[in-house]
């Protein structure tokens, strides 16, 4: 296993990065996919419930192929964090997941007109998958309120430790960078879906995924110079 960790403050930053692409992901899913997430899985667990009460306007199979392979993405996410740590645990992360959408970009691309049923369940399952990878990878990483793709407990810690409710307001610069970060990923990734396309809300995500993955790279890469550098 590496040993080597990037600093603290990168990491909380990079993680900021990932939250925009998890809401950008969760728009593509919601407007484009047949009303399912792929990151927000305690939606889809009351979607599931309310495909099984029959409510039609929500896939049961779209919703199930979300759950599924976001527990298969978050196990791989386990794997990889039994041999890297950190920012090398982000960057390897990172490289996976844009295979992935990738992958699911290349299916929009070459699909005539919309996306019929099976197709449109391999996206979910390619975006579900790395989702998944991504909140393992950040719950392994383990920064307090960075999670990337959960925010109930956040807004929670937001509230129930302000000063309103006689808290001492912890970390709340940190709690609020990570709200924003997921409203400004929602707000961009809708935009892009709404006026230019899935395609070009994908093709964001594959571009803001990359420059996380070089970042980390890098970020992991500088403690080791540095102690090289000291050594010397």
């Amino acid at each position: 296993m590496s040993t080597i960790a990037a600093p603290t403050g990168a990491l909380h930053y990079l993680l900021l990065l990932l939250t925009v692409v998890a809401g950008a992901v969760d728009a593509v899913s919601f407007l484009s996919l047949g009303h399912v997430f792929v990151v927000n899985m305690t939606g889809n667990l009351v979607f599931l419930g309310f495909a099984a009460a029959g409510v039609t306007e929500i896939s049961l199979t779209s919703t199930l192929v979300a759950l599924v392979a976001f527990m298969a993405g978050s196990a791989l996410g386990g794997r990889l964090a039994l041999r890297f740590i950190g920012a090398r645990l982000l960057s390897v992360a990172t490289a996976v997941k844009v295979l992935f959408v990738a992958a699911a970009l290349g299916i929009v691309l070459t699909s005539p007109g919309e996306l019929d049923a099976l197709r449109r369940d391999t996206v979910i399952a390619l975006l579900a998958f790395a989702m998944g990878l991504q909140n393992a990878s950040a719950r392994k990483i383990g920064i307090p309120d960075l999670t990337t793709t959960v925010f109930t407990m956040t807004l929670t810690a937001l509230a129930s430790e302000s000063t309103l409710a006689g808290g001492t307001n912890p970390r709340w610069r940190w709690r609020t960078l990570a709200i924003g970060a997921m409203l400004v990923g929602a707000f961009t990734g809708g935009l892009c879906v709404l006026h230019a396309g899935i395609a070009v809300a994908l093709g964001l995500v594959i571009v803001l995924l990359a420059v996380t993955g070089v970042l980390a790279h890098f970020a992991f890469l500088a403690p080791a110079s540095a102690g090289g550098s000291a050594r010397s």
